[in-house]
């Protein structure tokens, strides 16, 4: 992974990761950090002050860099434990040469998951994601489509392909991937792995596996262009 930290090979870096079966854009980029470093970020992880933590319906989270708004984001410092991957992120040109500024942290055990949802217009067009801990299985789905009224759209119905996700990894969805459809977690406690995820050969796996899951930690790294600095809201200059 050492050529990728040099910003003037992007394209020529990131092109073999590709993932062709699916719509534009998806970067997998399997072991993009070692098993001492997975180690490291878990413990720092689970070392955050309890307020950190945000218990969702079926998962709980943290939030590092601020609360996205659509007036804008009061910006925080991110900790060095997540800078330093924020930073190696936007070194591949990420964010079209802008620097990564907030950090979700989702924790997931087994059983939990995510709607469909899409990340919507308040971050840059891409979404890129470190997996701990254990694997995942994200799905893909078409959005509702407003103007089809006889059929009814069900999830199943806008199923498109999943991507599985390993742990180590960083997953990066732009363009098409990132502005048309939706993703979600199904939660499950075992992947049976199908001819729908696209990824097999890279993500080292293949067709009829079945995956158990563990408890999975995602850092899910992305730039908030609008940021308004504290000492702004305070009228102090």
């Amino acid at each position: 992974m050492t050529a990728m930290a040099n910003p003037c090979n992007i394209a020529a870096d990131l092109e073999k990761y590709i993932v062709r079966k699916a719509p534009p854009t998806v970067y997998y980029i399997p072991n993009f950090i070692k098993e001492a470093e997975e180690e490291c970020l878990l413990k720092q992880v689970y070392s955050s002050p309890k307020p950190k933590w945000t218990q969702l319906s079926g998962r709980r989270l943290q939030n590092w860099g601020g609360l996205p708004h659509p007036k804008g984001m009061v910006a925080e410092k991110l900790p060095d434990w997540l800078l330093k991957y924020a930073e190696k992120i936007s070194l591949l040109g990420a964010f079209a040469g802008k620097t990564a500024n907030h950090v979700l942290v989702n924790e997931y055990k087994p059983g939990e998951g995510i709607m469909p949802h899409e990340d919507g217009p308040l971050y840059h067009p891409t979404v890129t994601t470190i997996t701990l801990g254990s694997h995942t299985l994200l799905d893909f789905y078409r959005p509702v489509c407003q103007n089809q009224t006889e059929i009814p759209q069900t999830e199943e119905s806008r199923y498109m392909l999943s991507l599985l996700v390993q742990r180590q990894s960083l997953l990066i969805l732009q363009d098409d991937m990132y502005k048309c459809y939706l993703h979600g977690i199904k939660g499950v406690y075992d992947d049976v792995l199908s001819e729908h995820v696209v990824n097999l050969s890279s993500a080292g796996a293949q067709v009829g596996d079945t995956l158990s899951r563990s408890t999975r930690v995602s850092l899910t790294i992305r730039h908030v262009p609008k940021v308004i600095r504290a000492n702004l809201l305070l009228g102090k200059k």
